[in-house]
């Protein structure tokens, strides 16, 4: 039987440590640690988002009971009390944290870089949008949203390559969609697909300055000239296809060019989507099936809440959860590298679910990570016969 590390500590190690280390030593994340340091406690809240724990309670708790492992699941100061876990995702930078994501999300890109697109296109192609994260006022006064209710917004770039995130900012409830359009680094070539929330004729035309490409819905009522209408074939859902000039004094200061315009009927919802571009090559049934691809970025969202607990917080100040936030990006893009690495077959929602009751077993991660069941050469057969053999 195989006797080798725990199933996390086998996890933990994949973790790059020279760039942790470099992350803790940029913000002094270590300097009066009050007996946690920083590796411990991403161990510690990891640890917990994996295994679907409610607090920090309950973190301290299961941990205690395995106290005599926690040395070789790469825990170096011990139990960690909920007290020291308190302080420290309230007072330890967060950005400890958001610097080791951002490194892991920009290692596991460059993983997935040739995995193949759901569509038959050779670029990159990303996926914008945001979630929101309702809160309770008063005990998250930090960061009111409209309605008199508290919130906070988590927005993404998604690479499609793969669905791991190029660009992630948390920010209040009250921050809106558009905004996030003037910190990205467009891609010459790219395609960037987005909702109508994103559809600001000025910001959309430094895009398409940049040589990139943009794919969103169009918003009503918007005023346009129509310039020249290409045949479609509506047995595909195509209603129109058209190059149109934006005619309001405003709009048309904003985004002086020619755009595309396509009309399309989903076969499958029965409604009836107006999509705009600037890309005037690819054909119109491809500019809709890129736009349904928008979804992947939705189902990152459903995941990561729903499998990495950031829909309720271990602790209620505004570093605690960015801190958990970013730790919990960390968590996925750690799996997302290790599933590559290993060339396992499993997905992520399957490999989290065994994680979750496995984490304390000292099965090979590949075994855990693929559906294939290797037999462990030291593991004696299984001679006693069938029942029904009898």
């Amino acid at each position: 039987m195989y006797e080798g590390q725990f199933l996390f500590a086998q996890i933990m190690d994949f973790l790059p440590r020279d760039v942790f280390d470099a992350c803790v030593d940029r913000y002094r994340g270590d300097f009066n640690n009050k007996g946690l340091i920083c590796r411990d406690q991403f161990l510690a809240i990891g640890y917990g988002l994996l295994t679907d724990l409610d607090g920090l309670r309950s973190i301290q708790n299961t941990l205690d009971v395995h106290r005599q492992f926690l040395y070789h699941m790469g825990f170096r100061g011990g139990v960690p009390s909920r007290s020291a876990l308190s302080f420290a995702s309230k007072r330890r930078s967060w950005r400890i944290y958001a610097e080791l994501g951002i490194a892991l999300m920009k290692k596991a890109r460059i993983l997935y870089a040739n995995d193949p697109l759901a569509i038959d296109l050779d670029a990159e192609v990303f996926a914008l949008d945001s979630t929101t994260i309702d809160l309770c006022l008063a005990r998250f006064p930090w960061t009111p949203s409209q309605q008199k209710k508290a919130a906070v917004k988590m927005h993404v770039l998604l690479d499609l390559h793969g669905n791991i995130p190029d660009f992630i900012v948390v920010s209040g409830g009250k921050t809106h969609d558009v905004n996030m359009l003037d910190l990205l680094h467009y891609i010459a070539g790219a395609y960037y697909i987005m909702d109508r929330a994103y559809v600001d004729f000025a910001r959309l035309y430094r895009l398409h300055q940049s040589k990139a490409f943009f794919v969103t819905r169009a918003k009503r009522p918007m005023r346009f000239s129509v310039v020249e209408s290409r045949p479609v074939d509506k047995a595909e859902g195509l209603l129109c296809d058209q190059t149109i000039r934006l005619t309001a004094p405003e709009s048309k200061e904003n985004y002086p060019e020619y755009m595309r315009r396509i009309k399309y009927r989903d076969p499958e919802t029965g409604r009836t989507l107006v999509f705009l571009t600037n890309n005037f090559i690819l054909p119109a049934l491809m500019i809709a099936a890129l736009y349904k691809q928008r979804w992947q970025v939705e189902l990152f969202f459903k995941w990561i809440k729903q499998h990495l607990r950031i829909k309720k917080f271990y602790g209620y100040s505004e570093n605690a959860v960015r801190t958990q936030i970013w730790i919990a990006v960390a968590v996925y893009c750690l799996l997302a590298i290790i599933k590559k690495e290993l060339k396992a077959d499993r997905d992520l929602h399957e490999i989290q679910q065994i994680l979750k009751v496995s984490i304390f077993s000292k099965m090979p991660i590949l075994r855990a990570f693929s559906r294939e069941r290797d037999t462990d050469e030291n593991e004696p057969p299984h001679n006693q016969p069938s029942l029904f053999s009898l």
